[in-house]
């Protein structure tokens, strides 16, 4: 490309450095960028999911992985990594980054100071698999108007005085980021600004030197001249200078070499750079810049002449049609005062003319002529996805399967002892609910987690079975009161015949039924009960719709699975509730006979 950024340019951020992102952000609320150019934070030993920033005054959510892998198999179009790490540890994220065969157009690379063999290497590699690397101790880089490098440019302010929101008609290549900064000023005094610019890094092996990024402006059409701001040590203006030479560059160059200054010294210096030091009398600025000179660069006689150079050849070339005026566009300003929200939501949104699950319209889904029901719902609101209509037909059934059990469990008890007492629906609902957990209702979490772990781990049967005895635990999902291979539970054989007849596969279904015949062996009670089959199938059928393991785990884990229990039981209580409340029940107090008194006289201290 002979753009290095456009404004759909996105990159994963290395690091959760939240001020360079945040400046990030800033730049493209500002230049009225469609989307985000941060799409994905690496941050490895962070817990979140995601961050919260700044767009404009409002608020959004940038996520957030553990390594580079799982951002760029969420963000595939984010073609630009952001290397943040330190020097310790900049050089094994770059190569990470270049594993990843044809993920990363552009690696920038801030860390200074990274061993100079192990630069050499990056480097090397980057260039064999076709990518530009910029840096390492750089700034970064920037597209005026399309995309910016975290702080390059500095505040909002100096960008836009500096004419860095838009683009302009010069590119500009520097090794130092400060020097950067003061150039881009420079250049929007004297000229119209830049309309692209680098700063390759002040360590002595970088990765695109001088002459890569020029070639790349040569093809630029956005690039009328160029600026190159060179320094003392190495030889990498020569390669601009052969290229000018050999007919490779034929846009006017403009070119300066600092530290002239080290002439004045009896020995030679070292300056700010790791690679400003002359070793050798070609070296020096003296001699750098009197080489371009004689090849045709503008050389200014002094770093303090250069602007007067700029405007020359800004004029000329304005004169002559090569640059157009430039149209100002309308840029968006950052409010000055900026409130984070308390809360976040995901799911739906009431600030329209009308509410939406998960981006569609209530209407949509409500009403009898879509044809959609209570599954699609929570298809949207739960996972926010819309299901297949097996899929949702099988949550429909699950919640119909365990919408009730009768006055005896725990749960309805309650509820309707609680209604006996004078009690609201929504209060006598709340004390069966809270009966709801590992020992009622809480199969359907075990049966999948426990059943998920054996699968996985391609345990027989007979190794399950002797791995739970081994926990301690009772299989979840096994085993029935009154129901056995003679006796067989309709809901159970519903649910396995709706997963024959609609699911795309059910092998947990499948392992799990061959676990049963090692059980019923035993006793034959020990069968598959409902709620180990609304567990199982669920995962079958989360597999089925292209979810990833880790993401199944997190339903479990976080109890998605007994958030189909509830909300199906809770039809049953609010039933109980009303039937109290309907037959006028009075007030219940257990029997006395029903309870065994042991009660010894207390002992005196």
């Amino acid at each position: 490309m002979s753009r290095l950024f456009t404004r759909d340019t996105q990159a994963i951020f290395w690091n959760n450095n939240k001020s360079a992102i945040q400046r990030m952000l800033d730049y493209d609320y500002v230049i009225k960028r469609e989307t985000p150019s941060v799409a994905a934070i690496v941050a490895p030993t962070s817990s979140a999911k995601f961050e919260k920033f700044f767009w404009g005054g409002d608020e959004i959510m940038i996520d957030v992985f553990r390594s580079t892998e799982e951002a760029v198999a969420a963000h595939p179009n984010a073609d630009v990594l952001l290397n943040f790490a330190s020097f310790r540890t900049a050089y094994d994220v770059t190569m990470e980054a270049l594993a990843i065969p044809g993920q990363f157009r552009v690696i920038m690379v801030t860390a200074e100071g990274i061993p100079e063999r192990l630069a050499r290497t990056m480097n090397q590699a980057a260039r064999d698999a076709g990518v530009t690397v910029i840096g390492p101790a750089t700034v970064g880089a920037i597209a005026p108007g399309a995309f910016k490098i975290a702080n390059i440019g500095g505040t909002i302010e100096n960008i836009i005085k500096s004419k860095l929101h838009r683009a302009g008609s010069a590119g500009l290549v520097t090794r130092s980021g400060g020097l950067f900064n003061e150039l881009c000023n420079i250049i929007a005094l004297n000229a119209d600004g830049i309309a692209e610019g680098v700063a390759i890094g002040g360590d002595r092996f970088v990765g695109s030197v001088f002459i890569d990024n020029m070639l790349r402006m040569e093809s630029n059409p956005d690039v009328k001249y160029m600026i190159l701001l060179g320094e003392v040590g190495g030889t990498e203006e020569y390669k601009v200078i052969e290229a000018v030479k050999s007919g490779k560059i034929t846009k006017p160059v403009i070119a300066w070499c600092i530290g002239t200054i080290a002439k004045h010294f009896s020995s030679g210096v070292q300056f700010g750079h790791a690679g400003a030091s002359a070793n050798a009398d070609r070296e020096t600025a003296a001699a750098k810049n009197e080489a371009m000179r004689e090849a045709g660069i503008h050389v200014p006689e002094s770093f303090n002449d250069l602007p007067r150079v700029i405007n020359e050849v800004y004029t000329k070339l304005y004169n002559e049609g090569v640059i157009l005026e430039i149209e100002e566009p309308e840029i968006r300003t950052i409010p000055k005062v900026r409130r984070p929200k308390n809360f976040i939501c995901t799911i739906s949104d009431d600030r329209g003319e009308e509410a939406t699950y998960a981006g569609y319209p209530i209407s949509s889904v409500a009403t009898p002529d879509t044809g959609k029901t209570i599954g699609d719902v929570i298809s949207l609101l739960w996972f926010k996805k819309v299901y297949p209509r097996w899929a949702v037909d099988f949550i429909e059934t699950v919640i119909k399967t365990v919408a009730d059990h009768g006055p005896a469990v725990s749960g309805a008890h309650n509820a309707k002892v609680t209604a006996r007492a004078g009690k609201s629906v929504v209060e006598s609902l709340v004390t069966g609910l809270l009966t709801i957990g590992p020992r009622f209702g809480g199969a359907i979490d075990g049966a999948a987690k426990y059943f998920k772990y054996a699968y996985d781990n391609e345990l027989s049967p007979a190794e399950f079975l002797a791995y739970m005895k081994k926990q301690g635990i009772p299989i979840p999902g096994i085993g029935h009161r009154i129901k056995s291979l003679r006796n067989p539970d309709l809901r159970v054989e519903g649910l396995k015949k709706f997963a024959a007849e609609y699911f795309p596969k059910t092998p947990l279904l499948d392992y799990a039924l061959e676990v049963e015949q090692l059980t019923t062996s035993k006793k034959d009670n020990l069968i598959l009960n409902v709620d180990g089959t609304i567990g199982i199938l669920m995962v079958d059928m989360w597999r089925s719709l292209g979810y990833s393991e880790e993401e199944i785990d997190e339903f479990i884990e976080s109890g998605t699975l007994n958030s189909f229990f509830i909300l199906g039981r809770t039809i049953g209580f609010i039933g109980h509730v009303l039937d109290e409340k309907r037959l006028a029940m009075p007030m219940y107090r257990h029997p006395w006979d029903d309870i065994l008194y042991d009660v010894k006289k207390a002992e005196e201290i």
